[in-house]
């Protein structure tokens, strides 16, 4: 506007235009002024649409440990996807989870520790987070999100236990601490069993993207959690992966490695298996122009399932040192924590709830207290540096404590993480305040949290607000010498049933009375047909007879990249037996044979309650 007034004045004009001029410019910009300002006052005095929700990914990962990305310096396999996420985002590089798999779960699904919620084991309900516990997924599906969980859920079967009781709109998996073949195999889509198609981790993956783009196009936030279950064994993968590791010797090793297995092999082809899938997931995000209002979350639930590189931290899956309970985590959210930052004070599975609250900024509100805490001054660097805690990790009767840099390891033994990370060298003599604070701090934990409290929680069993209920061989007890298909119950059968006297059994309690449908998964050659069973619940009875001949092989072994010590399994037939009435209160179901014809009754995989 100056330089427009300085012209006019130098032009060869009458000095009276020129004043008339300058007055009419003045008079312009005044006016200009005028409207621009009530302009900006009607702006002030609308209401302000407010900044669509994030939507939110979390990858879980099953036994990868944290030396199993290329980001944390293992160069025998490339995580360029995973490694993404930390570059574009923020790396954890003291983050905690459990020593196995369904403490973890338990401990990010409610922000607190597992034995609050009553997690005490990892298979026949043991795995089971207390009813009074709400979980993240209660959370964001109450602040307007669609919820979805795509693989292994782990923290019960039976409704209400079960995903679709906790939170999520969706669940498409198994509910099972393992699973027996990631190929083609048996899984549930809320509560129904389905088939389903290819490699397990890929079509979670698949399931997933099409959860975000239905979510998308209806405008719906969504909150997406991608629960896979590799690299635990059994250890197959596709071709593809596999056939960049076989045969390849590994250069980085763990002292306790005695060279390169198939099993290490195969965990690292399955990794990189992962991390595909997760590039897949980052695409889709991009597609839908929402990767930079998407908070993508990362990690695993233990250290590796076996003595992998692990740049010298000491541990595996199922130890309370370091090593076992150490685990990748990377966060990325453009629009809020700025690329490449990195975050040394300790955190753990407990502090991703109220973090992943935090920054979605929905209502947190919880019956109970949370033992974590949000992170968000940290991902953003407002309060970078403060952290003064300790972190308990407790597997049964192991026990150790993590301060900022230190380690009190399960017999006592303090170790400076900083500079001894094999815990080779214990310090207590030199730092016994150290020693004494992480002392006090697990006999506190113990004291609060693990006084002997049995787990007098029934089975649940036809929950009136579900549909569909399981009573796999997993959750029973049998007499006589019924056989279990393995040692790890979580994806087993039984097999070898030859006495009339012998039973398959579950105790549970039946919240409401109601009829149900029955449907058997079985097995039995033709030599063996013609048994007649009896199904007993209270004073109900239901009589069916083996009529029809089903004998496939087991699956598994061909693609078996390592030998496994869990189950093999079978394609189990679906067999509807008839309708059993069960009434409201503890119940013990029977299966009892009447006759056996030939040398065996059945193999028994699954019995299918549908409430009608």
């Amino acid at each position: 506007m100056k330089r427009y007034i300085q012209d006019s004045l130098d032009k060869d004009i009458p000095v009276h235009s020129k004043k008339y001029d300058l007055l009419q410019t003045l008079e312009l910009c005044l006016a200009g002024l005028f409207w621009i300002f009530c302009l900006f006052g009607i702006i002030l005095t609308v209401p302000q649409a407010q900044a669509a929700p994030p939507n939110v990914v979390v990858f879980l990962t099953d036994d990868q440990g944290w030396g199993d990305l290329s980001f944390n310096g293992n160069r025998e396999l490339q995580t360029p996807n995973v490694d993404l996420l930390a570059k574009e985002g923020v790396h954890f590089s003291n983050f905690f989870v459990c020593a196995v798999c369904a403490p973890t779960r338990a401990e990010f699904l409610t922000g607190r520790y597992h034995p609050r919620s009553n997690v005490q084991g990892v298979t026949k309900g043991q795995e089971r987070m207390n009813l009074d516990e709400a979980t993240i997924a209660d959370l964001f599906k109450k602040a307007g999100y669609r919820t979805g969980i795509y693989g292994k859920w782990h923290n019960g079967m039976q409704y209400p236990y079960h995903p679709n009781g906790r939170g999520f709109d969706e669940f498409y998996g198994f509910a099972s601490g393992h699973w027996g073949h990631y190929f083609d195999p048996m899984l549930e889509l809320n509560g129904q069993i389905v088939k389903g198609n290819g490699f397990v981790v890929d079509d979670f993956t698949d399931k997933a993207i099409t959860f975000m783009q239905d979510c998308h196009a209806e405008g719906k936030p969504f909150f997406a959690y991608l629960a896979y279950n590799t690299p635990h064994s059994p250890m197959q993968v596709p071709d593809e992966f596999w056939q960049r590791f076989a045969g390849k010797n590994f250069n980085q090793l763990n002292p306790r490695q005695k060279g390169t297995s198939d099993h290490d092999r195969a965990a690292y082809a399955m990794c990189e298996n992962i991390d595909w899938n997760v590039g897949r997931v980052l695409e889709t995000l991009s597609e839908l122009k929402v990767s930079e209002d998407t908070i993508v979350v990362y990690f695993s639930d233990n250290g590796p399932n076996g003595f992998r590189w692990l740049d010298g931290y000491k541990g595996k899956k199922g130890s309370v040192d370091e090593g076992g309970v150490k685990s990748p985590l990377h966060i990325r959210y453009p629009r809020k924590i700025p690329a490449g930052t990195r975050i040394d004070s300790i955190s753990s599975a407990i502090d991703l709830l109220p973090t992943l609250v935090d920054l979605a900024g929905i209502d947190g509100q919880t019956p109970k207290p949370w033992d974590g805490i949000s992170m968000v001054p940290n991902l953003t660097q407002e309060d970078p540096d403060s952290n003064d805690r300790v972190l308990i990790n407790v597997w049964k009767k192991k026990i150790s404590a993590r301060s900022q840099n230190y380690r009190l390891d399960e017999r006592g033994q303090l170790y400076d993480m900083e500079h001894d990370r094999s815990q080779s060298k214990p310090v207590n003599q030199d730092f016994p305040e150290e020693a004494e604070k992480l002392d006090n701090a697990v006999k506190i934990f113990q004291d609060e949290l693990l006084a002997n409290k049995p787990d007098k929680r029934p089975f649940l069993i036809g929950h009136p607000d579900f549909k569909y209920h399981h009573l796999p061989a997993r959750d029973a007890t049998v007499t006589g010498k019924i056989e279990r298909s393995s040692k790890h119950a979580n994806c087993s059968f039984f097999s070898r049933w030859t006495d009339t006297e012998e039973k398959i059994m579950w105790d549970g309690e039946v919240p409401s009375e109601g009829s149900f449908k029955v449907t058997l998964y079985y097995t039995c050659p033709e030599a063996d047909v013609g048994s007649e069973v009896i199904l007993r619940a209270g004073e109900s009875e239901l009589r069916f007879t083996i009529k029809e001949a089903h004998d496939p092989p087991l699956v598994g072994e061909a693609e078996d990249r390592s030998p496994r010590s869990e189950s093999y399994v079978k394609d189990f037939k679906a067999l509807p037996v008839g309708t059993i009435s069960l009434q409201e209160g503890p119940v013990k179901l029977e299966l009892q044979p009447l006759s056996i014809p030939g040398s065996s009754v059945m193999d028994f995989r699954l019995l299918l309650l549908e409430r009608i």
